[in-house]
């Protein structure tokens, strides 16, 4: 299933969420202008070192493989998930945090919420490192911390009506889901992909790949931070009949709240 669009109004606009998306979008763009592409020894350009890589974090020592990694280390945990390995990496992650975002900005206010998402990506990344601490790979991508907006709506909006494009078989249809089923089918994929994965790289010896650690740390940390974070999904409810006011619209159903 591919989310497409909620339905789920919000009270403010998301500036953050869209600023977000620029930063990523941006960072992007200077990857392919020459700052990242794959050599001979794998992943090489002047942005190469902004990359995550779970030995240096865990052992404090730069490791050549990818250009001189940033100073001090730790920065790499933030410059990382604002990084993309491809076009279909960056716009599935931006369409997802565009759709589901903007609800836990409106729910959080634009400050908890910056800080909400940056918590969410650092658990992410601390999941990812947690599961290979020795690993010389390089991580990026805002995955995690999406995932930790994608498990923040889960436990706020569970019900909310997500648009969805559903392939069925040679069929491509689309189909109004209760968030609860989208977002719970995208987890569970996460937590067999990773098991099934983790099982053919110890086969072959291999690593790489996606790194679903990051993505269940980062949603499992959301559904956590969401409450620690004090949000506050309710619509404010409006005082007159459907005509008198631009909450009655964006809202209908007057005081009983959505129909």
């Amino acid at each position: 299933m591919i989310p497409l669009r909620d339905e789920n109004p919000t009270r403010t606009k998301p500036y953050l969420t869209w600023l977000l998306v620029a930063i990523n979008v941006a960072v992007f763009f200077m990857q392919v202008s020459g700052g990242t592409y794959e050599g001979r020894a794998g992943l090489q350009g002047w942005m190469a070192g902004w990359t995550l890589v779970p030995f240096e974090i865990t052992q404090g020592q730069d490791i050549a493989i990818n250009g001189p990694t940033l100073r001090p280390f730790w920065l790499t945990l933030f410059t990382a998930m604002f990084m993309h390995g491809g076009w279909l990496h960056l716009g599935s992650n931006m369409l997802y945090l565009i759709i589901f975002g903007n609800n836990i900005e409106d729910a959080l206010g634009r400050a908890k919420y910056l800080a909400f998402y940056l918590l969410c990506g650092l658990a992410a990344s601390a999941a990812q490192i947690f599961w290979g601490p020795t690993s010389m790979i390089p991580n990026l991508g805002a995955s995690g911390a999406i995932a930790g907006v994608l498990g923040a709506y889960l436990v706020l909006y569970p019900h909310a009506r997500v648009l969805s494009l559903v392939p069925l078989g040679f069929l491509i249809t689309t189909f109004r889901v209760p968030a609860y089923l989208l977002l719970g089918f995208w987890i569970v994929s996460q937590f067999f992909s990773q098991l099934l994965g983790s099982q053919a790289m110890e086969g072959r010896g291999e690593g790489g790949g996606v790194a679903y650690m990051a993505h269940i740390g980062g949603f499992l940390a959301g559904m956590l931070f969401i409450k620690l974070f004090g949000a506050d999904p309710t619509p404010p409810r409006p005082q007159y009949h459907e005509e008198e006011g631009p909450y009655a619209r964006r809202y209908p159903g007057g005081p009983g709240g959505y129909r």
